[in-house]
């Protein structure tokens, strides 16, 4: 799993410097450091994708046959 740097340090620093103060500057980045770690990466996004085009081939699968034996009974019926 890829992880995405950031600077804490700095980025508080930044908060400071545009007017924040100390506790609201760590409250936020404490936040975003939080919520990076729900982000999707591209691996699991690829993973889920896989798993849904696994499914996907299954119902494909199933449609066809359901298909020819409603194909096969019209057929059936009328000739």
């Amino acid at each position: 799993m890829s992880t995405i740097s950031f600077d804490t340090l700095e980025a508080t620093r930044k908060l400071r410097d545009a007017g924040f103060d100390e506790k609201q500057a760590e409250t936020v980045v404490r936040v975003l450091s939080d919520a990076q770690s729900n982000l999707v990466t591209r691996e699991h996004f690829d993973a889920k994708l896989a798993v849904v085009e696994v499914k996907m081939d299954k119902l494909s699968w199933m449609l066809g046959a359901v298909l020819a034996v409603a194909i096969a009974n019209f057929a059936k019926q009328f000739f």
